[in-house]
Formats: structure tokens, C-alpha cells, sequence
């Protein structure tokens, strides 16, 4: 025998007050979220992106207060601020550009910078990268104390070995030569390479490798042929790490550099003592020394992002 219509609806009508009674959940994902949780959700839009615009512009604002400075004549600079600019943009030149290209302590100090840092992070990566394979994947003994030691060395702060590696230098005559700026960058360069690349190197799937062994691979081959471009992006950032701390460091560069072709940020400071007033070549010079590392980050900063973040999740 049929129910009518009357008594089906009935029946559904009990049925849904006792799951409301029972504490049934609402079938509708609007109800389970919390009115701070909707607010977050509608303000995650357009709102954040414009909060973020404003945030990377306020970041980029002294780099920005340095180009257009750069842009203007001494005696602009020595009256007015650098927002200026914008009621009298016909006031803009390139001829501190002129003047710094002119200027021989800057342009070589550029020189001198280069050759510092391009070795240094080329050493780095190579070391690193070889060191931090074997610490991953091959059989020695006192491997993981080994591995210890680099971790430990992680905290040894640069200040602490000026004294004793400046003697060290002295004694075999690399002291004040780009060779010692180098080594030293290296030494100190070492440990975070190894640690970040032994980790991200790590997390290779090991039937991998024995199938690359299978095949007939030794460890060189190996590791330039399955390592190497797997560990691109831990590599990458490494590189990038590498580079803008040698290129923007002053300190070791003040006491083991060459004190006839210091790097650029010496130079710079050499500058300001010396003569105080030069802005006009100050301002580009500063601005060059600032907008390389910006320009090397921006280009391969997805890959930093994706591989300190690797190495340091292990």
C-alpha cells in the first residue's frame, strides 16, 4: 500500500528536526565557516594583492629615492629631495653616469668586486655540491661525525677568525690580495652549502641511483648526469645566496682586500671619507652596487624559494 504525498513529507519533516535535534551537521559549507573566516576569505582577493603592492613598493622606495637621485645634478640633490624630481622631471640627466664612468676607483672597484665574487660562488657551488653527495650518498668512515662538525661550523661567526686567518694569510703572503678575499669567502661559504645540498640530495629516491648504477654509472657520472639536474634548484639558490653575501660585504673585504683595488662597497666608504661632498658620483655608484644583487635575486628567486625551502624541511 501507498503512502500519499502528506504523509512522505510529513515523515521527511520528522526526520530532518531529529537530525537537528541529534546534532547533525549542516550539509552546507557556508554554515561551517566562522564569520571571520568569511571575512578572510573575501578580503584574500583584491585587498591583499593591493596590501602586498604597497608593501613591495614601501620595501623598493629607498631603492627607487637612489636611482632618481642618481638622476639629478649635484646642486638639485644638495637642495631638494629626491621626490622633487616629480614636479620638475625635465630636471633629470645621466651625466653623474658619465662622471662615474670617468671616475677610475669606481669603475675598478666593479672590476676588483667581480673577480671576488664570481670565483667565490663558482668554488662554493662545486665544493658544496660535490661534498654535499658524498656526505648523502656514499659509505665513509666517520661520515655522520664529519657531518656533525659541518653543522657545528654553521655558528662560527666570521669576526671570530679575522685575527688568526689575517696571520695565516700574512705569513703566506695572500694577505691584501684577491686570492685571501676569496679563500676566505669560500672557507665560510662551505658549511651552509654543504648542509643545504647534503639534505636536498637526501630526498633523491634511492632506486634512482641504483638504477643508474644498474646501467653501468659510476659516482662521477653519477652525479653529473642524475644528481646535478635534480639538484638544480637547491644549487640555484645556493648560487644566489652565495653571490649577493660576497657582493654586498664590506667587512672582510675592509681587511684582507687589496687596498689599491678594493671591492665596491670599500670603495665606496672611501668615497664618502675622503671627499663627503661627491654625491653626484656617490648616488649612481651606490645604485649600480645595489641594483646587480636586486636584478641576480629577482631572476632566480623561485628557485631560492624552492630550495632552501628543500634543504631545510629534512
Amino acid at each position: 500500500m501507498s503512502s500519499s504525498p502528506e504523509v512522505k513529507t510529513a515523515r521527511i519533516g520528522r526526520q530532518k528536526a531529529v537530525s537537528r535535534q541529534a546534532g547533525a551537521p549542516d550539509a552546507s559549507p557556508r554554515a561551517k565557516q566562522s564569520l571571520g573566516a568569511r571575512i578572510a576569505a573575501r578580503a584574500g582577493g583584491g585587498v591583499m594583492r593591493v596590501f602586498l603592492i604597497l608593501v613591495a613598493l614601501f620595501w623598493l622606495m629607498p631603492t627607487i629615492g637612489l636611482l632618481l637621485s642618481s638622476l639629478r645634478g649635484p646642486q638639485d640633490i644638495a637642495a631638494t629631495g629626491w621626490w622633487k624630481v616629480f614636479t620638475a622631471p625635465s630636471d633629470l640627466t645621466f651625466d653623474n653616469y658619465q662622471r662615474l664612468l670617468d671616475n677610475s676607483t669606481i669603475t675598478g672597484s666593479l672590476v676588483s668586486t667581480i673577480m671576488i665574487t664570481v670565483p667565490s660562488t663558482v668554488l662554493v657551488v662545486v665544493i658544496g655540491s660535490l661534498a654535499g653527495y658524498a656526505f648523502a650518498w656514499m659509505e665513509f668512515p666517520g661520515r655522520d661525525w664529519w657531518f656533525l662538525l659541518v653543522v657545528g661550523l654553521l655558528v662560527v661567526p666570521v669576526q671570530v677568525a679575522l685575527i688568526p686567518v689575517s696571520e695565516l694569510f700574512g705569513t703566506i703572503g695572500i694577505f691584501e690580495t684577491t686570492l685571501g678575499v676569496v679563500l676566505f669567502h669560500t672557507a665560510f661559504g662551505l658549511p651552509f652549502a654543504i648542509f643545504l645540498l647534503r639534505n636536498f640530495f637526501a630526498e633523491i629516491p634511492r632506486e634512482l641511483l641504483e638504477a643508474a648504477r644498474l646501467d653501468g654509472a659510476g659516482e662521477i657520472r653519477l652525479f653529473v648526469r642524475v644528481v646535478m639536474p635534480l639538484g638544480g634548484p637547491a644549487i640555484a639558490s645556493l648560487g644566489i645566496f652565495q653571490f649577493l653575501w660576497v657582493w654586498n660585504d664590506m667587512l672582510v673585504a675592509l681587511i684582507f682586500a687589496d687596498s689599491e683595488s678594493p671591492p665596491i662597497t670599500v670603495a665606496l666608504q672611501q668615497q664618502v671619507r675622503q671627499f663627503g661632498n661627491n654625491i653626484d658620483v656617490l648616488a649612481p655608484g651606490a645604485f649600480v652596487s645595489m641594483v646587480i644583487p636586486l636584478v641576480v635575486f629577482f631572476a632566480f628567486q623561485r628557485q631560492f624559494v624552492t630550495g632552501v625551502m628543500a634543504g631545510s624541511v629534512k
